[in-house]
């Protein structure tokens, strides 16, 4: 699904009686396709960028396209993943994956699907077990597979992996890519990573300063699996990082990045 933001912003009341500018004025495209990493420092806006383009906000001004239509609700064809992992808990493992799928009355095939995805996300075993005996990054791989399995045209991720050990992060990233190059749907993902970014993304939508601007766009060429230590991935992450120090020269705040091991002054 071809994506057109088009001079978007978003507005949200203050308890004061002020105004909470937080996108200002967002324009970017992507296509069909595309694996788009929204990038940025936590508050700076993203989720509320993820939020428009699934429909669950209006932009204050400007719009959004998805294949030439504009987004003004939610759609099925428009599947969202959370931060944190939303299980209905009296349901077991795979009735928590179909539950999408039965209120669609897409049916076909689904107990093929629905196991399918379930092996895919390391859950075998577990078809029959309640949220409550789920490790959290268990509960949040049933997310990912009810997600996939409903064969949704675009994937809007929500940082979904920020709170998950090393490990089992590294394990979903790459089974998210391999998905995303199989299916060819579009993603769009959230993180404040810049490891993150560039490990999953062929184009990143820098977001920086208050309120959030698009501060640079990234087309990453390189391919999959990607490598941290190879020269071209250090370029881009020092470029990334230049650029989001920039975004915020005047502002008197420091920013950090997960798996990053260092804190930059934005204020020198």
């Amino acid at each position: 699904m071809k994506i057109d933001v088009c001079n978007v912003s978003k507005i949200f009341p203050r308890f004061d009686g002020e105004e909470n500018i937080v996108l200002d004025n967002i324009s970017f495209s992507a296509n069909s396709g595309d694996f788009v990493v929204i990038l940025g420092e936590s508050g700076g806006g993203k989720t509320t960028l993820l939020n428009l383009l699934a429909g669950l906000e209006r932009p204050t001004s400007g719009e959004i396209f998805v294949d030439g239509n504009k987004v003004n609700r939610i759609e099925p064809s428009r599947s969202m993943l959370f931060q944190q992992p939303v299980l209905i808990p009296w349901l077991t493992v795979k009735d928590n994956v179909a539950y999408g799928c039965r209120l669609r009355r897409d049916t076909e095939n689904l107990d093929y699907r629905v196991y399918q995805f379930i092996e895919m996300m390391g859950l075998s075993g577990f078809e029959n077990a309640k949220p409550a005996s789920l490790s959290l990054g268990m509960a949040q791989r049933v997310c990912l597979a009810r997600a996939l399995v409903g064969r949704a045209e675009m994937l809007l991720l929500d940082e979904p992996f920020a709170s998950l050990d090393t490990f089992t992060q590294a394990h979903i990233q790459e089974e998210l890519v391999n998905i995303w190059l199989s299916e060819k749907f579009t993603a769009v993902f959230v993180t404040h990573d810049i490891n993150e970014a560039i490990l999953l993304g062929n184009k990143i939508i820098l977001i920086g300063g208050y309120p959030g601007c698009v501060s640079g766009i990234y087309d990453i060429d390189d391919p999959y699996p990607r490598n941290i230590n190879l020269p071209s991935f250090k370029e881009y992450r020092a470029e990334i990082l230049a650029n989001l120090k920039q975004a915020h020269v005047g502002n008197k705040k420091f920013f950090s990045m997960n798996n990053m091991n260092e804190e930059v002054a934005l204020n020198e």
